[in-house]
């Protein structure tokens, strides 16, 4: 029998929490938007902007108009019906007053009201609110405004009516609460990836974002307008206009009359990159689901058929897998779920049977279609599909030779590799360096028991320009594999990546702090992004914030991240002393630090700033990466010629 706990007799009925949803969502915020940092912050505009995308679903609204103002609140304001305000009859008090304060209320569990809608949760609004230090709702309803404030989710007053109005729709204005918010800066690029996403992915809509914060030279706020009459096609061409395409045209298919409304477009370019997004009632299923196997299935199933009967197959000595229809493929597969079952580690995998006969059976009708009517473009995809199943050989080859064995025993690691004591993955860090002098430093002023160093020679491979065989082959990216312990290839897809054996859960970019060591962190980051972007999903890409000053005067020594902190610490020093020349020095490689410098400043857990990679918008994150890292040049000049402002000259 176990002892007794002399605080067993105090566990009452008053030990008992019992949380309003509100009061639950202010306590938990991570279980509802993700979490509280700026991926969080930007949910709940989404979580706002959703509700108006639905009304445009049920043909109540076409504009929404997005607005980050100057104090960082945002406003989202529509031309839909308008929450309704009557009284609720279950609760005694208006409509709006419900919607806005009570958890999992809304028209979205009323099939009547809507047939789909966006939004992962749920939990809509509400939640917002919760989540609001203050919050303001106008409803512009059968010719009059109506209006209600708001507390942390508290009503500060009844619902009133507040003047007339020839204007329908509703306007949310609402202001992060900045001690649940680790941030409560938006970011104008984050919410322009997402509103020009939705405008492609609900053709017709028109959603206008503003950012009061910013103001030219000449009086006039940075504004965009997002609306897009193509769609999908629209969103392809987006997305691949770095990439030159082997086609003619974009093939696009679409049917609405079906129980699940079906939307697909697609290209073949000249990459060797697969590039499918998906999404579900405008949620990007990142992880896949049913809607993606249907694509696959038609696609695979149409094009083999084709490359058969022409005879194109006939001098192929080899067998032509899946992967090989889907190598320089660039689609977007967008379907409406009444009732999306959500599945997968993240909740962002469709688990709806039901969704594979439709995607399968429109892709296949329109795709037949489509090669039937242009034969030279069916010829160019065969032909390509041929090249990869070729390359695909070669690649199994150079795979073979980069496959560790023995992981954890040590047996096949890099010679250049100085690994780390600790054999708990979870608890073991490797940070990639660039150059040798830099990776000698490292080794000598990390923590050997958990801190892994492989230097990298010069600049990695470009990948995207390169097939597989040939990343494989390269001498520096078969380090990073088998240092890694991960390897390429599952039953289900040959170039899918397994995390199962991966030696350390942590792992840093550490390059010099100038223009050559940014350009090899992008090289790097391009090489994650397009072969272990499931180590960026994970949460396990970092990259090292080195100094870029030392500020001494006498005795006292500092180091400044930035100009800002530098000119704050001359000004200090030189407050400080008599003397008016304050020493400082710029560090523009690694190796310009002792070692002793670098544990502090860079490598020390209890002192370093560590960036940890996330994907917000992997659509996005494609068309820059193909964008900067391709071989096209006028969109990589317009996108420096945008940027040039940003732009600083290492001194």
């Amino acid at each position: 029998m176990s002892e007794s706990n002399p605080n067993a007799a105090n566990y009452t009925a008053a030990n008992i929490q019992s949380l309003e949803g509100m009061e639950h969502v202010r306590m938990r915020p991570a279980m509802y938007i993700g979490d509280i940092s700026t991926r969080g912050l930007h949910h709940l505009v989404y979580e706002v902007v959703d509700n108006s995308i639905d009304e445009a679903l049920a043909g109540y609204c076409d504009t929404v108009f997005v607005t980050i103002n100057e104090n960082n609140s945002i406003t989202v304001e529509d031309n839909g019906r308008g929450i309704p305000v009557d009284m609720h009859a279950k609760e005694g008090v208006s409509a709006l007053q419900v919607v806005m304060t009570k958890i999992g209320a809304g028209g979205k569990f009323d099939k009547g009201s809507y047939k789909v809608s966006g939004g992962l949760h749920g939990v809509g609004v509400s939640c917002v609110n919760a989540l609001s230090s203050h919050m303001r709702t106008e409803v512009f309803r059968d010719g009059k405004i109506y209006v209600q404030e708001y507390s942390i989710g508290k009503p500060l007053f009844a619902v009133k009516e507040e003047g007339t109005t020839d204007k329908k729709g509703t306007r949310q204005t609402f202001l992060p609460d900045a001690t649940i918010f680790d941030t409560t800066e938006y970011s104008y690029d984050t919410l322009a990836n997402r509103m020009r996403e939705l405008a492609f992915l609900n053709k017709g809509i028109k959603i206008q974002l503003t950012d009061k914060r910013a103001v030219n030279e000449e009086g006039t706020v940075k504004s965009e307008l997002f609306h897009s009459t193509e769609g999908l096609s629209e969103f392809v061409r987006f997305i691949d206009q770095s990439r030159p395409s082997i086609i003619q045209k974009i093939v696009h298919m679409e049917r609405t009359d079906g129980p699940i409304p079906v939307e697909v477009a697609m290209v073949y370019n000249d990459s060797f990159n697969e590039n499918i997004y998906s999404y579900v009632n405008n949620i990007n299923t990142h992880e896949g689901g049913t809607h993606l196997q249907g694509f696959r299935r038609g696609l695979t199933t149409t094009l083999k058929n084709y490359a058969e009967k022409s005879g194109l197959l006939d001098k192929l000595k080899i067998e032509i897998s899946g992967d090989d229809f889907r190598e320089g493929l660039t689609a977007i597969v967008s379907v409406k779920v009444a009732e999306p079952q959500f599945e997968g580690q993240t909740k962002t995998k469709l688990g709806n049977k039901e969704a594979v006969s439709p995607v399968s059976q429109v892709v296949s009708e329109m795709l037949e279609a489509y090669l039937e009517e242009h034969p030279n473009d069916a010829k160019a995809i065969v032909g390509k599909v041929i090249l990869a199943a070729q390359a695909r050989v070669a690649a199994r080859k150079a795979r073979e030779m980069v496959q560790r064995k023995g992981v954890g025993s040590g047996g096949g690691l890099p010679g250049k590799l100085a690994d780390c004591s600790e054999k708990d993955p979870v608890k073991s860090e490797l940070f990639l360096v660039e150059g040798d002098s830099a990776g000698g430093t490292a080794k000598q002023g990390r923590d050997r028991v958990f801190q892994a160093i492989l230097p990298l020679r010069g600049k990695i491979l470009n990948v995207e320009k390169a097939m597989q065989h040939k990343i494989l082959e390269n001498e520096e990216i078969k380090n990073i594999y088998t240092a890694l312990g991960v390897y390429i290839g599952t039953e289900e897809d040959s170039k899918a990546l397994n995390l199962t054996k991966l030696r350390y859960h942590k792992i840093v970019i550490m390059c010099d702090a100038d223009v050559d060591g940014s350009h090899i962190e992008t090289l790097i980051l391009t090489f994650f992004f397009r072969h272990m972007k499931e180590l960026i999903e994970g949460g396990h890409i970092y990259i090292a914030t080195p100094p870029l000053y030392l500020v001494k005067k006498g005795n006292k020594a500092e180091y400044a991240w930035n100009e800002e902190m530098r000119d704050a610490l001359i000004a200090e020093m030189k407050g400080a002393g008599q003397e008016s020349s304050v020493n400082v020095q710029r560090y523009k490689g690694l190796g310009e630090m002792n070692a002793e410098q670098l544990w502090e400043t860079t490598m020390n857990p209890e002192k370093r700033t560590l960036r940890k990679v996330t994907i917000e918008n992997a659509a996005a994150c494609d068309h820059v990466f193909s964008m900067l890292m391709g071989d096209d040049v006028p969109p990589r000049r317009a996108f420096i010629e945008a940027n040039a402002k940003y732009a600083k000259i290492d001194a």
